[in-house]
């Protein structure tokens, strides 16, 4: 890095104010200065012509029309030769796990995409390794040089009594957490009817964190905006990413609450919800925007929240309300405003240089003061990390698998056919629909329907090695040819879910990624088609997000040739069995009836 600086470390403000007015007075020359930029203004509004921008101790010193007075003779000069000014780009809620890569690959693959700034929510470790899981992604965030901060998972399990996972974290867990130096808040609080009812446990979490000053993550799946709902927000949650339609956006809003609008790998939830703004006039403010999910493959192809932020402009916003929604809004939301959000004065130096507002061409990316990628590539290497042997080796399977395994016995008193439950995914979207279908029975055994696109989904208990195999029906993957897709990325409890047309192959999936220590695979025909290896809990990679993202390219041309054209089928895929999103889930008790928050029998 230039100058010698240290690219990780963060110069707190205290420590450099003296600094920062010498600069900005002309007295102390600035590390860096960057000159001929058209400032984009998110506290004003403005794009301001002709700006000047002076970096010192990876913090902004001085934004105006000139700064000759600070340029000394080790001063670094950048020409932004009239391009763009923009605050670094900000994801308010986001899960790493869902790149399948460390948090160390998460950020080097969305830094040259402009993010310089993440707020994670890592339940997906904790429902596998508890507090050990989320000490050990809090730690490595602390070392990355672009600010990545934790929210404390709330709901590990996500449903208690709907599900067990590896782990239990409650109010004594979330206590220790807040004095965790890079901790944020609460993650997502999920179990909306603990808050409704007043549950112990919820309540005690959440005002854990308002005693320790922090924020207070939502999650309410619910499409009731009844008194459940206006009891969720009277119960502490300060934001919520769950929303899908105008009226959900609007209802939020008004309440006091962040609506955070996701544009995940599969979650669309970007264009309906705007409207509030382009069409209902609502104030922009408390509107944020969000990935929630985002896979490698997005990642390294797609884009991050440049991605996010050029959808929200397609959909009728304009430029400078988008970039404020995935930056100062992120900001004020978790009271960071005087640190991150803005090309202001004694914010962290964090800035994006384009050519233009409205397709957000990536060109320079700057953390902190320093240059970290430019032209879509990093420019400072950052060593990849290293988790311990206690975060691998997670999946416990108690035996080998067979055929037999994954057989759904009709009931005794069955005739010629049976009416069953089934989940219906719904292509770009978290929910699932409870549909009925009526299936054949042959030989005691309730038979898949190629035509109806109804096949067979397994939860294969992967925790305490009990053996235990939940079968059900799925419909909406379109598989056309005997397959089957296993994969240890479960959300939330992160079990085994096995979804397949052929019980054999379903077998050797789940098999091989216990082999393995967990993954995702296809079988199809007896033969493995593909195999991402993620080692760590079974949820992350060690791997490169490049090579990762080729994997998981591998899976999804399988799945296709398979007969599945659904969008980001894996995603879709990895949330079958999450038990806190209606209307029909599976989990290690069995079929969910989320909207009823009970379990349900899998035969009418």
């Amino acid at each position: 890095m230039e100058d010698g600086q240290n690219v990780n470390k963060l110069v707190e403000w205290s420590d450099c104010a003296a600094t920062l007015v010498d600069v900005a007075m002309g007295r102390q020359p600035a590390d860096t200065v960057i000159r001929n930029g058209r400032w984009v203004n998110v506290h004003s509004g403005e794009i301001i012509a002709g700006t000047d921008i002076a970096i010192s101790c990876g913090r902004f010193a001085y934004v105006g029309p000139d700064a000759g007075h600070a340029i000394g003779a080790k001063t670094r000069v950048v020409d932004a030769a009239g391009r763009y000014l923009v605050p670094g780009l900000c994801d308010a809620h986001m899960h790493v796990e869902s790149g399948m890569v460390t948090v160390t690959e998460f950020a080097r693959a969305v830094i040259p995409h402009g993010t310089t700034s993440m707020f994670i929510d890592p339940h997906e470790i904790g429902n596998v390794l508890g507090l050990d899981g989320v000490r050990l992604m809090h730690d490595e965030a602390m070392s990355l040089p672009v600010n990545v901060f934790v929210q404390m998972p709330s709901c590990v399990p996500s449903a208690p009594g709907l599900e067990h996972a590896g782990a239990e974290l409650g109010i004594r867990e979330v206590e220790e957490a807040m004095q965790w130096p890079n901790i944020i808040g609460l993650g997502e609080v999920m179990n909306f009817p603990g808050v409704v009812n007043n549950h112990a446990t919820m309540r005690g979490e959440i005002a854990a964190t308002l005693k320790a000053g922090k924020t207070v993550g939502g999650h309410y799946a619910s499409p009731d905006l009844g008194l459940p709902f206006h009891g969720y927000v009277a119960g502490g949650p300060a934001d919520d990413h769950e929303g899908t339609r105008l009226e959900d956006a609007m209802a939020r809003v008004r309440q006091g609450m962040r609506s955070m609008l996701r544009l995940g790998s599969a979650w669309y939830d970007v264009a309906p919800q705007i409207k509030a703004i382009t069409e209902h006039g609502l104030d922009p403010r408390y509107f944020v925007l969000c990935t929630d999910d985002s896979h490698s493959g997005t990642l390294v192809n797609d884009g991050h929240m440049n991605r996010v932020v050029r959808h929200a402009i397609s959909q009728g916003l304009t430029p400078i309300t988008a970039i404020q929604m995935a930056t100062l809004n992120t900001a004020e939301h978790f009271g960071l405003e005087r640190e991150l959000g803005s090309i202001t004065p004694g914010r962290r130096a964090d800035l994006i240089i384009t050519s233009d507002l409205v397709h957000l061409p990536v060109e320079q990316v700057y953390a902190r003061g320093s240059l970290l990628a430019e032209a879509g590539r990093l420019t400072h290497e950052i060593p990849a990390a290293s988790y311990p042997a206690t975060a691998k080796n997670t999946v416990k399977l108690g035996k080998l698998l067979s055929a037999e395994d994954f057989k759904i016995a009709a009931p005794a008193d069955a005739g010629e056919t049976v009416v069953a439950r089934v989940i219906g995914v719904i292509e770009n979207q978290a929910p699932t629909r409870a549909l009925q279908q009526t299936l054949k029975v042959s030989q005691g055994l309730v038979q898949m329907d190629e035509a109806a696109d109804v096949c067979q989904v397994a939860l294969v208990e992967r925790h305490r090695g009990t053996g235990a195999v939940i079968n059900g029906f799925v419909s909406g993957f379109g598989y056309r040819t005997p397959c089957a897709v296993a994969s240890t990325v479960a959300h939330d409890a992160h079990h085994m879910i096995v979804v397949g047309t052929s019980h054999e192959d379903m077998a050797l999936a789940a098999n091989r990624l216990g082999e393995v220590g967990g993954g995702v695979t296809l079988f199809a025909g007896g033969a493995q088609k593909a195999l991402i290896e993620l080692s760590i809990a079974g949820l992350m990679s060690e791997e490169r997000a490049e090579l990762v993202a080729e994997k998981a390219q591998l899976l999804v041309n399988a799945m296709r040739e398979c007969g599945c054209q659904v969008n980001n089928a894996f995603m879709q895929h990895s949330l079958l069995a999450l038990v806190v999103i209606p209307e029909l889930r599976i989990s290690d008790v069995g079929l969910i009836d989320v909207t009823a928050f009970s379990p349900t029998s899998l035969f009418v």
